[in-house]
């Protein structure tokens, strides 16, 4: 049994506070018919919306289940004190000014706080708290848009780090239902990861949606998503901080390219939690997976009475995990023999006017498309606006593709408009078992986290992540030639170099290493910004001349034999980030890679097929692989040079900040690390 199972699912309630916001509370549990006791507290009042008060927590007859904390901080901190020696089962801390507060008193009101809880879950403080729509219980204080569920009935929970958003959220009508809506707030004790645990053990969750700014525990996330793998209950996330602004400035590439938002976004992947970008597609994405749940596969049939609406939906899926596969002959007949001969047959399919409001005909058509097994079945059909047109029409399409459903078939409706599906219409189709979605754009998004989630949770699950080093006081930068020999220690294609001091030593060394060679300054971060390497010097003379125009750029002098050959250039990176731990990037190298911006993101140990998959991701990876003709890329060497990053980096976890390998260069017999780059803690 969760830690919070009487906090989330209580028989009692405490509310401490007449003010608005505490009035507000008894005024919400009494509107949504809650069935258990209410006890209101104030020292003053002798009832608050009819409800009689107590004088103090000591004077409530029991510990309560749930407590609502209505009061300033100060009194906050007291009252979540008494609650806790009375043994209650926790508190929604209203107040602000905690931790987020840059008075002076918000860290010690902080740390106050979570010594006064001791082992009783505590929500905030700074937030509004919680809705229960399932009992009715409600430790809400401000309106909301949202309904008591049915008996028997499941719905959506959501968390969220905003109350303005959560109330947004209960707002919408989408025809989503809702479970439970919560907030986060500062989680001095208690974080959004156990809140989100202890929301899906209830079997009236069907799915969970997420608004994070960030993460409280890896650890924490990474039980929860094994959680809800377990019970089969998805979870889709909208991860706030994709500005540039958020990202952690550094003098590597790698980290221009990783940055805190690519780590979060690889984090989800790897947890099976699929992430959308705006309000809608999560609501949206909810509603799908409420309806039908993840998808088995990525094939996608769609039927339309227009060729304009086929086009649209067609065109809305590329570049999309899904996709809509040309019908078989055989199924292609069946589909014909149940249309005119004006009709073409394809898949978005258009099945014209011909048949609208005939209900036997559509249903013999909708049938015969979705015998091809599709995993996702849709009928795009926008309804009319019921205050001037009448929808009469549209019902014997919607019952028609009920009954073509009839079986183990998923379908869904799509408006393309989200204002054509009004929450009427939407509650209608779920009731029978269709998915309402509001919104060509939102629809897709909807359908991407459900084939996601789909695919992610028919992979193995992935080991948990090593916990992130202590963050350094101070680090050293190496220079190349110092990395390359720690590289080279550990069984990496180092290209063999030295380092120099005088013109002279570099011309020596050139000619026992054999022409052609490169030629680089050391001791700067971005040396090809500075013009302090030279490529292809083939002979004694061109170095000399070369090392008296870099000489004075660097420290010192490195020559190394030249890479020829190379088919492609690739970055390989890790950074220590200070929530996830060790994060490699793979990515198109040389000069221009963050104009490129082309890479993967990956967390370490990663085995061989991730890095593989990541390295196929890559725009780059048609050119490795032979693109048109050309000569193609040795990729068990650069699998092999890459795994061999990782496992270097694993090995130097504890001091490593940075890794920053560019390029890596590919070549039709071997890969070799052409340039690097390490920060190290001291």
């Amino acid at each position: 049994m969760s830690r919070l199972e009487r906090l989330l699912r209580p028989r009692t309630i405490a509310v401490i506070g007449g003010g608005f916001f505490g009035t507000n509370v008894v005024r919400q549990c009494l509107k949504a018919g809650f069935a258990g006791e209410i006890w209101p507290v104030h020292p003053v009042k002798s009832e608050i919306e009819g409800v009689g008060t107590f004088r103090t927590v000591a004077d409530l007859p029991d510990a309560p289940d749930a407590t609502f904390i209505g009061v300033n901080r100060e009194l906050t901190v007291e009252m979540v004190r008494d609650l806790n020696a009375r043994g209650s089962g926790g508190a929604v801390c209203f107040a602000a000014g905690f931790l987020e507060a840059d008075d002076g008193e918000g860290e010690r009101l902080h740390a106050a706080l979570i010594e006064a809880a001791g082992d009783m879950p505590v929500i905030g403080p700074n937030c509004y708290g919680l809705i229960n729509y399932a009992d009715g219980a409600l430790l809400w204080p401000d309106q909301h848009g949202g309904r008591r569920l049915a008996d028997g009935e499941r719905g959506a929970a959501i968390i969220t780090q905003s109350s303005n958003i959560a109330i947004n959220m209960t707002m919408q009508q989408r025809g989503l239902p809702l479970s439970y809506v919560m907030t986060a707030g500062n989680q001095a004790q208690t974080g959004l990861s156990e809140m989100a645990i202890g929301l899906i053990e209830d079997e009236r969750v069907s799915v969970l949606g997420l608004h994070i700014e960030g993460f409280d525990s890896v650890a924490g996330f990474e039980a929860l998503a094994a959680r809800a793998r377990k019970l089969r209950k998805p979870i889709v996330a909208m991860k706030v901080g994709r500005s540039e602004q958020a990202r952690r400035a550094t003098i590597s590439h790698t980290a221009s390219l990783a940055g805190s938002d690519a780590a979060a976004t690889a984090f989800l992947e790897r947890l099976g939690i699929a992430r959308v970008d705006t309000i809608p597609s999560l609501l949206e994405a909810l509603k799908l997976l409420h309806a039908v749940g993840p998808l088995d596969g990525a094939r996608l049939s769609s039927m339309s009475c227009s060729g304009g609406e086929a086009s649209v939906i067609a065109d809305a899926a590329v570049g999309r995990p899904f996709a809509f596969p040309v019908l078989a002959a055989d199924h292609a007949q069946r589909v014909a023999d149940t249309l005119g001969p004006l009709v073409a047959i394809a898949n978005p399919l258009d099945y014209h006017t011909f048949i609208w409001n005939d209900e036997p005909a559509m249903t013999s058509t909708f049938s015969a498309m979705v015998s091809g097994g599709f995993d996702l079945n849709l009928l795009v059909l926008d309804f009319p606006r019921l205050d001037r047109c009448s929808d009469r029409d549209w019902w014997p399409t919607v019952s028609a593709f009920e009954a073509a459903l009839s079986g183990d078939a998923k379908g869904a409706v799509v408006a393309s408009m989200g204002e054509n599906l009004t929450e009427a219409h939407c509650e209608a189709l779920l009731a029978r078992g269709i998915a309402p979605l509001c919104g060509l754009t939102e629809a897709m998004d909807a359908i991407a986290a459900a084939c996601f989630i789909g695919a992610a949770w028919r992979r193995p699950a992935l080991p948990p992540l090593l916990a992130p080093a202590p963050g350094p006081s101070a680090a050293d930068v190496l220079d190349e030639a110092e990395v390359k020999q720690l590289l080279a220690a550990h069984s990496l294609p180092v290209p063999l170099g030295r380092r120099v001091a005088t013109v002279e030593d570099a011309v020596t060394w050139a000619r026992e290493l054999g022409f052609p060679v490169a030629l680089k300054a050391l001791g700067l971060a971005h040396k090809t910004e500075h013009d302090a390497v030279r490529l292809h010097l083939g002979d004694a003379a061109a170095v000399e001349k070369a090392a008296r125009e870099i000489a004075a750029l660097g420290k010192d002098l490195y020559v190394e034999r030249m890479v020829e050959g190379g088919v492609g250039e690739l970055i390989v990176g890790v950074t220590r980030d200070p929530v996830f731990g060790p994060v490699m990037t793979i990515g198109t190298g040389g000069v221009l890679v963050e104009l490129l911006a082309d890479s993967a993101t990956l967390f370490l140990p990663s085995g061989r097929a991730e890095i593989e998959a990541a390295l196929r991701s890559l725009k780059l990876f048609p050119l490795l692989d032979g693109y048109r003709g050309r000569q193609r890329a040795d990729l068990d060497a650069a699998l092999d040079a890459i795994a061999g990053i990782g496992g270097f980096a694993l090995a130097h976890a504890g001091k490593l900040d940075e890794l920053d390998i560019n390029p890596l260069i590919v070549c039709a017999d071997g890969a070799f690390i052409a340039d690097a780059l390490m920060v190290v803690r001291n």
